[in-house]
């Protein structure tokens, strides 16, 4: 199987959209997601035992050189696709797939070359290309595969389907193609002569050299037309032919199939963000070198393995418990019914034990119970967080972890997507592990056997991952952060999950009814302003009534049309007195509204409570997030945002909520680093921050600092904590660009040392190759050097952005463990249930609040020392909303 690659790409550039696929350096991946699934399903389906791809090196080829104007109309790369193609490249060789690319030959040449070498040597060949000048290719051998639909559809080429669509054989193509012309290769074609004249010339007189030789015998104008373009169609009929000699380093016989690299696949998918598994399994289950039947799941490594019956799990812990243990499980969370189903256990030296823990007797339970929570025996989890969560479902208490393998991977390459064991298995290891269903359940089938050995061979792998983790933590200096950071958060958000937050019900389905009639009612709007009604909802009938019937101002230019998302709509609101542009903003905001409000209803819990999970492995620059649900979707400025915090209340038995954070925590670190002494003033001075500097920065007094002043230069100051541009600043504040420049200028005029750590964060990044907090985080932004601006420009605001959003939330997290402990240390029933936002919500036990509030703000101001001081804020409440301070 040969493969354009070129002509493959652009058309998955194409046929995907754009704005869908992107990393979060900001390189676009759509052609390459297209290209790789299209590959996956034709190596699935066709099952090739040869395969290459070539590639296009330049415009610069024979053919240009001939024909000067060849392709010269082509329109100008798209910025989106530059670089895609290379990091094919790299994709192919993670796979161990041939590729080639001649200076001088186009990729048609090339696999011209091979296919005939290929068919002369017997083999039956495929071509995957979007070209149809390969049509000239086909025999009984060779057939194309010419998409058809994007690159999902792929129509079969035989000489008999060439013969059905132009009436000729491939032979003839050629000839054909000369007659007809190619736009898109800037060949002209003859005036007044389309494909079914070309087609009835090459039968009536058997081929192009005839018709030319023979051009008096056609008559009329079209005779003419043809006698007075025959230099140019000779040109095209030149140009046409493809090269089947071109010199290449190896034949057909070279192309063989070899196993993947899937340690440095498993690298790259992640480094483009590709999380989907279905597409991650449907690229591994092509491998020539796949695990089949025969072979071991874990080839090389083995488990003395053994499955323990009632009574045999108190002496399997008292002969290996004492030394680092791997444990895997297979289990289920819902609130009072989290359940294990089977758990293994395995050493590095290879004894691994199975057992159900539903049928252990009282003596395995009872020593089962006493290892797990024992500090001095040394666990190492996968997910310490979900273990610990339903463990406790189970009374079962887990303390003693000395790795987590899901954190140790995020910390040394928090970059990456994906996080799960078979992935580090693999990358780490080398060593595949069988599936896990979604759902958690193994999937093997009805074989006992393959699911405990599968399980045990997990557990091995754990602890394996463990002792290598363990190495690079403390080749990146993280070792500290795991064990005095994450494992630590890890347990306090466990104990977090459990306890939830009480909602009111009654109170959120009446939110979401008023936000279901707000969004009918701009409905109804959207259909009064236009005369007549529409879907709201499809882009194709708002971009008819935009920019068809209502004429208004284009937006920018996408492959479906002009864009209408919300960006767009802003901007039409600023451009036309019409009034659809803000219906359509409002009913936007309301939708989703009301679809946050009908998530939150959907997870309350039969205990009346809402369970988020919360993650610690998303957020590159170590924020926590939350999911099922999504509490940072609540908007907090808003008053729609502050009525739906309404509906999270002071659960019974505790006497209110009480939330506390940071006062301008981002500020003060961006302060802290750059050592800039005039903010530091500004922060010590007990006057508003954002005035103090706005009257530096304008030269004027504070009495004379008006509103518009001090909200620039606090989009200002936050805009630099976020790695903001000039450009996205005047975005922010509806100002010229040139404007925000020169604001931008004056602020750094007055706060030189804001600017220079800006500038040497970004340097030293570029030197070392990743960004530090000051307890030692790190982002890898490898794109600094990218020879793409656009991802070189994303990587230097991270840079900006990283070391202060990444010390912020460390700071956040060091202030949670304090309190916790604190709070256990005092004996007190309050406990802590969200962070949100750098926010912590703790529910307050009867006659605890003074003390708390006291604890609270006592250990969150000392949970580290700034050059700007720690401020806190706190409020209380009987729900969330009326707790904010």
């Amino acid at each position: 199987m040969l493969l354009d690659g070129h002509s493959l790409a652009y058309r998955a550039f194409f046929a995907l959209p754009a704005e869908n696929f992107n990393t979060t350096t900001g390189q676009t991946t759509n052609a390459i997601y297209g290209f790789a699934s299209m590959l996956a399903n034709t190596l699935r389906d066709e099952r090739p035992t040869h395969l290459a791809v070539a590639f296009d090196v330049s415009r610069k080829t024979w053919r240009s050189e001939e024909f000067t104007e060849y392709k010269a109309n082509r329109s100008k790369t798209p910025d989106e696709f530059k670089g895609q193609v290379e990091l094919i490249g790299e994709l192919l060789d993670t796979m161990n797939v041939s590729r080639f690319a001649v200076d001088g030959f186009e990729a048609d040449d090339v696999i011209a070359t091979l296919a005939t070498q290929a068919e002369a040597e017997g083999f039956e060949v495929l071509i995957v290309t979007g070209d149809r000048d390969s049509f000239q290719l086909v025999s009984d051998q060779v057939t194309v595969l010419y998409p058809t639909k994007g690159v999902s559809e792929l129509t079969r080429f035989t000489p008999e389907k060439v013969q059905e669509k132009y009436g000729l054989t491939p032979n003839q193509y050629p000839d054909f193609a000369a007659l007809r012309g190619d736009p898109s290769d800037n060949l002209p074609g003859i005036p007044g002569v389309g494909e079914k004249t070309a087609a009835k010339w090459i039968n009536q007189f058997g081929s192009f050299a005839q018709l030319v030789e023979r051009a008096d015998e056609v008559k009329g104008k079209v005779g003419e037309k043809l006698r007075d373009h025959l230099e140019s169609v000779k040109l095209n009929r030149r140009l046409t032919e493809l090269v089947r000699d071109v010199e290449l380093p190896t034949g057909p016989g070279g192309l063989e199939r070899r196993p993947y690299d899937r340690q440095a696949l498993s690298v790259i998918l992640d480094a483009l963000e590709f999380r989907h598994q279905n597409f991650r399994d449907r690229l591994l289950a092509a491998d020539p070198g796949q695990v089949t039947e025969e072979a071991p799941p874990a080839a090389g490594v083995s488990v003395d393995g053994v499955a323990l019956g009632a009574g045999e799990l108190a002496p399997w812990l008292a002969e290996h418990g004492t030394g680092p243990l791997g444990l895997a499980t297979v289990h289920a969370w819902a609130l009072g019914a989290g359940s294990v189903s089977e758990i293994a256990l395995a050493t590095a030296a290879g004894p691994a034990a199975w057992f159900d823990p539903t049928a252990l007797d009282e003596a395995d339970e009872q020593a089962f119970a006493a290892w797990i929570a024992d500090a001095d025996r040394p666990k190492v989890l996968h997910d310490a967080k979900g273990v610990m969560r339903v463990f406790a479902e189970h009374g079962w208490s887990v303390d003693g972890v000395r790795m987590d393998t899901a954190l140790a991977a995020y910390l040394v390459k928090p970059g990456r997507r994906s996080f799960a064991l078979d992935a580090l298995s693999v990358e780490y290891l080398g060593r595949e592990l069988a599936p896990a269903a979604a759902d958690g359940q193994l999937a093997f089938g009805v074989d006992e056997q393959a699911e405990q050995d599968a399980l045990m061979l997990q557990a091995r792998a754990i602890v394996d991952l463990g002792e290598a983790f363990g190495e690079r933590l403390r080749a990146v200096g993280a070792a500290e952060l795991l064990h005095e950071m994450e494992l630590p958060s890890s347990e306090l958000l466990a104990r977090m999950e459990r306890a939830g937050i009480a909602a009111d019900r009654a109170w959120l389905e009446r939110m979401e009814q008023q936000f279901a009639a707000a969004v009918q009612q701009a409905v109804r709007e959207a259909h009064s302003a236009v005369g007549h009604e529409f879907n709201l909802g499809s882009p194709k009938q708002l971009q008819e009534v935009f920019f068809g019937e209502l004429g208004l101002p284009k937006t920018k230019k996408t492959k479906t049309g002009y864009t209408t998302d919300a960006d767009a709509l802003a901007w039409l609101a600023g451009q036309t007195d019409h009034e659809l542009p803000v219906i359509m903003l409002r009913h936007r905001e309301q939708a989703r509204l009301r679809s946050t409000v009908e998530g939150l209803i959907k997870t309350i819990a039969p205990d009346g409570r809402i369970h988020t999970t919360f993650n610690q492995t998303v957020a590159a620059t170590g924020r926590l997030s939350s999911t099922d649900p999504n509490l940072q979707n609540i908007p907090v400025r808003t008053d729609e945002g502050r009525a739906i915090r309404r509906g999270f209340v002071v659960g019974e038995g505790f006497e209110s909520l009480l939330t506390a954070d940071y006062s301008q925590i981002e500020l003060r670190v961006m302060a802290h680093l750059s050592e800039d002494e005039g903010l530091i003033e500004a922060f010590t001075s007990g006057e508003d921050l954002h005035t103090t500097v706005a009257s530096q920065v304008f030269g004027v007094g504070t009495g004379e600092v008006d509103p518009e002043m001090r909200r620039k230069i606090k989009a200002m100051s936050y805009g630099l904590a976020y790695g903001l541009s000039a450009f996205g600043l005047s975005q922010q504040l509806t100002i010229a660009p040139d404007e925000a420049r020169k604001l931008m200028d004056t602020y750094f005029e007055r706060f030189g040392g804001v600017r220079d750590y800006l500038q040497r964060v970004v340097e030293e990044a570029r030197a070392t190759g990743y960004t530090e907090t000051i307890f030692g985080r790190r982002r890898y932004l490898p794109d600094l050097t990218s020879d793409n601006r656009q991802r070189r420009e994303m990587a230097e605001r991270m840079a900006l952005n990283a070391p202060i959003q990444g010390t912020a939330a460390d700071i956040v997290k060091i202030a949670m463990l304090k309190v916790d402990q604190a709070l256990r240390a005092a004996r007190l029933d309050s406990r802590m249930l969200l962070q949100v936002h750098d926010e912590i919500v703790l529910e307050i036990a009867p006659g605890e609040r003074e003390r708390v509030e006291g604890l609270v703000r006592q250990e969150m101001k000392s949970a580290v020392s700034l050059r700007a001081p720690l401020d806190v804020s706190i409020g209380h409440g009987a729900d969330w909303e009326s707790a904010a301070h």
